[in-house]
């Protein structure tokens, strides 16, 4: 591991020291947009509001003149609503939750929007070799992390290995035009890991109709840009690190025209017997994750993609996933948990974001 991170090491903005455990749980792995020094133009639009169980927050720079703040709002909202109905593991009639419920064995039609979450689900499925897997949602409730409470004793290897029969994507065929979707096994779909970064992408291809070319768009930290910030520069993105000091820019990033998420596996955990058991499920095995990479950014032309392959890099760790990011040039950046705080690691592809932030 010394050699890999060396070989890929980046520098941090400020030194690492000592992070407790409970500064752990506000590591939200959250962005700061550095536009707050900006001085406030007339022509900004900033709206937000709640969804897919946590906010969205839009920064429109020159809106067009053919549309109003209120009527935007409106259609971003009713567009993320939509997202809800199709994609919802909350909501008991979405789309997502009826096909859940449908015949095992028969091909059901499915809207364009779901075809298509599924579509780039099962293309990181095939390339992670089964680390990113939308079907992983029993594993998770059978660990405590989702409606369920967490288990009185650890699962074992007998219910686990019953549960892997059952599961993986590899028991779905999805067809286009028409779009059909189909369950060989009685698996269940949950789309958490991608569905917030499909409906950044969503209000993005909207306020691009409407004729809006600069904005950012965020939805529980995944995000996306275009154009200029209020200030009329590129948007720029710091990406922070959990610090005693509190806020700290890990890093930033100019990423005006790309989309950005980030996974990671501080915020929602347990222990039992002093082991530590995270959130984050390895759907290859069933068990959490062990490893010590702490968070991953990725940096796409789209946030699903962003979003999905975030989740697949942190479920493989360091090593695999910027074997992976070299190979295909993708632009990934993880920070390491060492004895001594954070070790940043950085694939080629990622340089370059780098280089226009210190411009």
């Amino acid at each position: 591991m010394t050699s890999l991170l060396d070989s890929k090491r980046v520098p941090t903005t400020t030194k690492t020291g000592p992070v407790s455990r409970a500064l752990f749980l506000f590591f939200g792995l959250l962005f700061f947009i550095f536009t707050s020094a900006c001085t406030p133009r007339e022509d900004v639009w900033r709206l937000s509001g709640p969804t897919m169980g946590t906010r969205y927050h839009i920064t429109v720079v020159n809106p067009s003149a053919s549309v109003s703040e209120e009527a935007l709002q409106q259609a971003i909202e009713a567009e993320l609503a939509a997202v809800n109905r199709e994609m919802s593991t909350y909501i008991a009639d979405s789309e997502l939750m009826l096909f859940n419920r449908g015949a095992v064995g028969e091909a059901l039609p499915v809207s364009k929007h779901l075809a298509d979450v599924v579509a780039l689900s099962l293309d990181i499925y095939r390339r992670s070799g089964g680390a990113f897997d939308i079907t992983v949602g029993p594993l998770v409730n059978l660990w405590g992390f989702g409606p369920q409470a967490q288990p009185e004793t650890i699962p074992g290897d007998d219910e686990l290995a019953g549960l892997l029969q059952v599961l993986g994507s590899d028991a779905l065929q999805l067809t286009r035009k028409p779009d059909r979707l189909m369950r060989q096994r009685a698996v269940e779909l949950d789309l958490s890991a991608i569905a917030k970064g499909h409906g950044v992408d969503r209000v993005a291809a909207l306020l691009e109709s409407r004729g809006i070319g600069n904005y950012l768009v965020e939805i529980g930290g995944e995000l996306r840009t275009l154009g200029v910030n209020p200030s009329g520069g590129k948007w720029r993105i710091g990406i922070e690190k959990p610090v005693a000091a509190g806020s700290v820019v890990q890093i930033p990033v100019e990423i005006s025209g790309y989309a950005m998420a980030t996974s990671g596996d501080y915020r929602n955990y347990y222990e039992r017997d002093g082991v530590r058991y995270a959130h984050s499920i390895d759907p290859r095995n069933g068990r959490p994750l062990r490893h010590r990479l702490a968070s991953v950014t990725v940096i796409a032309d789209s946030c699903a993609e962003a979003d999905g392959l975030a989740t697949a890099f942190n479920v493989l760790g360091a090593e695999a996933a910027l074997e992976w990011a070299e190979r295909e040039g993708i632009a990934v950046y993880m920070l390491v948990k060492t004895d001594n705080g954070f070790e940043p690691v950085a694939s080629s592809a990622f340089q370059p974001f780098l280089e226009r932030s210190k411009k």
